[in-house]
Formats: structure tokens, C-alpha cells, sequence
């Protein structure tokens, strides 16, 4: 018999499917903010009119723009930020960008509650592994701030108590958990998503996909994140093809937003993942692969290497995927493939002599302890990276 407890994740508000200036608009008018702190990726700051169309939405209530967060989220930008953010006195986050903005946010905020004004202080809120899994998770103050996050790729961070950020001393990404660092209202516009390229779009679908599979193949799955988990997987294949094969499909869109979100419920209430995750954790901060491309290339072969203790639970990817009665890896490889996205190490940048670094990494992301097949150190993971190769 099943036992065990879910926790609802912290979001309050999911609005779906309606610009992102009249959602903006009554989001404001619900939460009565004043000053209203902007963080927005540079290329949208700069070769759209997404952030100027905010910018007038808000009027006197925009306190500041800042729009120089790197990939990954360096502690600099975060801390620049945080420091902007407090001298105009925001009383509000608005994030609009893909999953190094939305992290950012999350980042802002915890700098806000504890006093960060330093990227050196940051050492003493990160969470530590150590390579035999031991994990420490400081303690520490609630963000002082809420956060608002229009998303416009996949990775659905927004959803999430984690934030990722790379110190670029070590260059090491690492994670910092707050269970009040959950963005509070998440708007999901499929119309701004347009100026998303295209790899980035399917390569974060992709990372979505990553969520929801992880998910199922979970040493602590949960019956309500395995239901959500599947019909993510449904959703995103179905609208991440679509969206292929005609950029300007907003039902498709929507659909693979739909998706991300769902692919994220089971880490929200606590379900852990495994070493596809861990291993892409390092391979962004350390060798600077997007997080999309980490889950092209790093998942069919865990999928693989984790088949002997989750054959089950492999089946239910098949059949979601339309695959039924076929290899999980099998599946998601072909659709990586179908999507026209990276599927080895050597494509997306890695060069041969960073393996033995990442694998030893790796073990230190709290990640690779969590995965369903037991992994007893840097020469199984190298295994894994030399299977990608």
C-alpha cells in the first residue's frame, strides 16, 4: 500500500494564455506594488519591445531596469542587481526572460532578505554536497520580496524553491533552496515567446521533458506528480512538434508551456531527480552548455544506464510518448533527433579533456545522490559522459 505526504508548492497564481500587459495589469492592482524592480534578458531588453511594453504598463511603479544576468547566473549579476533593487526600494520582482532571469529573481530575492551586497557572501548560503552525498542546506531569512516571472522558454523554474548560480571563482554552478523563494505569480503568454529562437525554445522543451521523466523514474515519486508527469510528456511532444513545424502556432505554444509547468509539480512538492539533472548542473557551470542541450544530450543515455531499476516506470515515458512497448531512451532520443536538436557531448562545445573534471563535479551535486541506480563515483559518471561522447 502507498503512504506518504505531498506538499502543494508555494505558487499562488498560474495565469495562462492572456497578454502579458493586461495580466501585468491586474496583477498590480491585486497586489497593490508600488515600486517594481525589472529583470529581463539582454537580448530581449535590446532587440524587442517586450521590456518597453512592460515599462509603460507599469509607468511610475517601474523602479528599475536590469538586463546584464549572464547564462547560469554569475553571482556578480545577481548581487549588481540585488544592490539596484535595494536602492530603489522595490517592493515588487518582475523577471521576463528564460531560466537564467527566472533564477535571478529567486537570487535578488534571497540577497534582499539576508543583507547580500557581496558575491563572496553568497559561500555561506549555498548548499554543499560532499562527494559521498552528505548534503548541508543552510538556514537562513525568507526573501524579503515577492517575484513575478513571465517566462519565454521551457526550463520552468519558475516553479521551483531552487535557484541556480555559478560562482565564477570555481565556476561551479551551485543550488540555493528557500522554500519561500517560489516566485508567487507565474504569466504564461505564449505570444512573447515568439522571439525565443528556435533552439532555445525546443532545446528548454526538451528540459522539460528531462523534469517530467526524472520525475517518474524517482526514488520518492508521488501518485499526484506521476499523473501531471505524463500528461506533460503528452503535451510537450505533441506541441513542441507543432511548434517546429510552424514557429507561429500560439495553441502549440501554450501547450508546451502547459507542459513545462505540469513537468515541474513533482520537484516542487520534494520529488527528487536524478543524474541527468546533476550531470547538466555541472556541465552548464563548468563547460558552459545551455540547460537545454545538457538534457539532449545527457538523458537517453541515464534512461539507459538507470533500465534495470525502473523498467516500469520507463514504459510509462513510452507510452506517453506514443511509443508504447519501446525503449524509453529509444523514444526520447528520436524525438531530440526529430526536433533537429544536439545529441552528443562534442556538440555542444565540450572538449575531451574537461570529462574527468565534470565527472569529478558531479559528484558533489546533490543530484547524482538521488538517482534511482545507485552511482558510486566520478568513473561511473565519466562512463556516462564517454556514452555522450
Amino acid at each position: 500500500m502507498q503512504n506518504g505526504i505531498y506538499s502543494y508548492p508555494g505558487t499562488k497564481r498560474v495565469v495562462y494564455g492572456i497578454d502579458m500587459c493586461e495580466a501585468l495589469d491586474k496583477e498590480m492592482t491585486h497586489r497593490g506594488a508600488q515600486r517594481v524592480f525589472v529583470l529581463a534578458s539582454a537580448t530581449l531588453a535590446r532587440k524587442t519591445d517586450v521590456v518597453d511594453r512592460l515599462m509603460t504598463s507599469l509607468g511610475s511603479r517601474c523602479a528599475g531596469v536590469f538586463s546584464d544576468i549572464g547564462a547560469h547566473t554569475p553571482r556578480t549579476g545577481v548581487v549588481a542587481a540585488a544592490n539596484m533593487a535595494a536602492a530603489a526600494r522595490a517592493d515588487l520582482l518582475l523577471a521576463v526572460g528564460g531560466g537564467s532571469v527566472t533564477d535571478a529573481a529567486k537570487m535578488v530575492a534571497i540577497c534582499l532578505g539576508n543583507g547580500i551586497t557581496d558575491p563572496a557572501e553568497l559561500d555561506a548560503l549555498r548548499v554543499v554536497t560532499k562527494p559521498n552525498g552528505d548534503t548541508v542546506r543552510p538556514s537562513y531569512k525568507a526573501p524579503a520580496i515577492d517575484s513575478v516571472i513571465i517566462p519565454t522558454t521551457l526550463s520552468a523554474g519558475e516553479f521551483s524553491a531552487a535557484a541556480g548560480c555559478t560562482d565564477t571563482r570555481t565556476m561551479r554552478k551551485e543550488s540555493y533552496i528557500h522554500p519561500a523563494a517560489i516566485p508567487g505569480t507565474v504569466i504564461l503568454d505564449p505570444a512573447v515567446t515568439i522571439h525565443t529562437p528556435e533552439w532555445l525554445w525546443l532545446s528548454t522543451g526538451v528540459r522539460a521533458i528531462d523534469h517530467a521523466v526524472e520525475d517518474l523514474c524517482a526514488i520518492n515519486s508521488m501518485p499526484f506528480s506521476d499523473g501531471t508527469s505524463r500528461h506533460a510528456l503528452y503535451l510537450l511532444a505533441k506541441g513542441l512538434r507543432r511548434v517546429k513545424a510552424d514557429p507561429s502556432d500560439l495553441a502549440a505554444r501554450l501547450d508546451c508551456q502547459l507542459g513545462a509547468w505540469m513537468s515541474i509539480l513533482g520537484t516542487s512538492a520534494g520529488v527528487s531527480k536524478g543524474a541527468s539533472h546533476g550531470i547538466g548542473h555541472v556541465l552548464g557551470g563548468t563547460a558552459g552548455v545551455p540547460h537545454g542541450y545538457t538534457s539532449c544530450v545527457m538523458l537517453p543515455h541515464v534512461l539507459r544506464f538507470n533500465y534495470p531499476v525502473n523498467a516500469q516506470r520507463q514504459g510509462w515515458i513510452s507510452d506517453a510518448l506514443s511509443r508504447p512497448g519501446e525503449a524509453a531512451a529509444e523514444a526520447v532520443g528520436d524525438l531530440i533527433a526529430e526536433l533537429g536538436l544536439p545529441r552528443t557531448l562534442r556538440e555542444v562545445g565540450v572538449k575531451h579533456d574537461q570529462l574527468d573534471l565534470i565527472a569529478e563535479h558531479a559528484m558533489l551535486d546533490r543530484l547524482i545522490h538521488s538517482n534511482p541506480r545507485k552511482i558510486d563515483g566520478p568513473v561511473v559518471v565519466r562512463s556516462l559522459l564517454d556514452a555522450a561522447w
